[in-house]
């Protein structure tokens, strides 16, 4: 089992779940991060430090963010380990709980 990141980070790009992460599963892309999930453990601790709720375990990733089970182990290929906080992207707090954001994923930096 694994933690998922879905739709919700895309344009926010919190890092307080990288933070508290024992493993350093999480990579960094240019809007959002992904969890490897090769690399996670299942340890929980992401999930709750995650400001837009936005960390799901996979067994309850919503129905309609299943994409994003893939994307992340495909983008965490891609981009590199994230370990330290980093400030937000700046017009976060806008772009949370704002639906349809799949489009807006940039996948290379």
């Amino acid at each position: 089992m694994t933690f998922v990141i879905t739709e919700n980070c895309i344009n926010c790009k919190y890092t307080d779940c990288v933070d508290v992460c024992p493993v350093d599963c999480f990579h960094e892309g240019p809007n959002m991060l992904v969890i490897d999930p090769d690399e996670c453990i299942d340890c929980t601790l992401c999930e709750p430090e995650c400001p837009v709720n936005a960390i799901y375990s996979e067994d309850e990733v919503p129905e309609e963010q299943q994409t994003f089970i893939q994307l992340n182990a495909e983008l965490a290929n891609q981009w590199p380990v994230i370990t330290e906080v980093k400030s937000p992207l700046p017009d976060a707090e806008e772009w949370n709980d704002k639906p349809d954001k799949l489009t807006l994923l940039k996948k290379e930096w």
